[in-house]
């Protein structure tokens, strides 16, 4: 008995006939009869009412039939099981609190692990914390290090928030602000920024923020418009910064995160090459 045998099972009762079962297989009905028979002489039973021009699942047949679908599931699904965990065995997850820590690390990671796939995601920062400690993820990226002795800690860059504003606008001669004097403004604002978004909600919560998803979009909007908006100096490193734009820094500590690459212990012989990179 195989897997084959378990198909054409499958599709004889699909079919519903002999002929149309082989077409479908694209093998020919003496071929698929053979095959059947071979399977009921490995089962030790019949499966068919056969009669001179016409042949039938018995009842026992409908069991087969039935059994036989069981194990094709099992097969996929182990199948499919299989190639997850082997796609896991060579993907190494990250999930980051904010978008440009990846900027440093992603690059990293290639270099050290040019065979493997790097998956990444941004969440906020309970999501990150819990991911982190559910095995969701084998790198964390957050504004602390974990107070846990499961898990290693290394500092990976630090980041600074600007309040970005046009020479007009009245807080432009200003040398620092702090997010609560912003509230109240309209300001523009990208999506998928982590926990940027939480901070700027909660320190500024009678503000209406302008969110984009696209940051061409967000880059035009910024350029056109005299509209506030932030940038971290992170962002105006990677990126080309808007020319006629003032950055006045963020004075909040909140908002001058040193950024930590985080592990589980038991990893650290894994990664070891990606924490040389980070200790030189």
């Amino acid at each position: 008995m195989n897997i084959t045998q378990l198909e054409q099972l499958i599709e004889i009762a699909k079919r519903k006939t002999l002929s149309a079962a082989a077409e479908s297989l694209h093998i020919s009905q003496p071929a698929l009869s053979r095959s059947m028979q071979k399977l009921e002489n490995d089962l030790g039973t019949t499966l068919f009412d056969r009669t001179k021009n016409s042949i039938q699942l018995n009842e026992t047949g409908e069991v087969a039939v039935k059994y036989a679908e069981t194990v094709l599931n099992t097969v996929s699904n182990m199948r499919n099981n299989i190639i997850e965990f082997e796609k896991k065995k060579r993907t190494i997850s990250v999930c980051s609190c904010a978008p440009a820590p990846l900027w440093r690390l992603l690059p990293l990671l290639s270099t050290a692990y040019p065979a493997s796939t790097i998956s990444s995601e941004i969440k906020n920062i309970p999501q990150v914390l819990n991911g982190i400690k559910e095995s969701q993820y084998q790198i964390a990226i957050l504004p602390q290090a974990i107070d846990d002795n499961e898990f290693l800690s290394f500092k990976l860059c630090e980041e600074h928030l600007f309040f970005s504003v046009p020479p007009a606008h009245p807080l432009a001669a200003y040398p620092g602000v702090y997010l609560h004097d912003l509230n109240g403004e309209t300001t523009l604002l990208m999506s998928n920024i982590g926990f940027w978004h939480e901070l700027t909600h909660e320190k500024m919560p009678d503000s209406y923020f302008i969110v984009q998803d696209k940051a061409y979009d967000h880059k035009e909007l910024v350029r056109l418009s005299s509209l506030p908006s932030f940038v971290t100096d992170l962002a105006m490193e990677h990126e080309k910064s808007v020319s006629n734009r003032i950055q006045i820094p963020i004075l909040d500590q909140e908002a001058n995160p040193q950024f930590y690459c985080i592990i589980h212990r038991n990893q650290k012989k894994q990664f070891a090459a990606l924490l040389d990179k980070l200790c030189d």
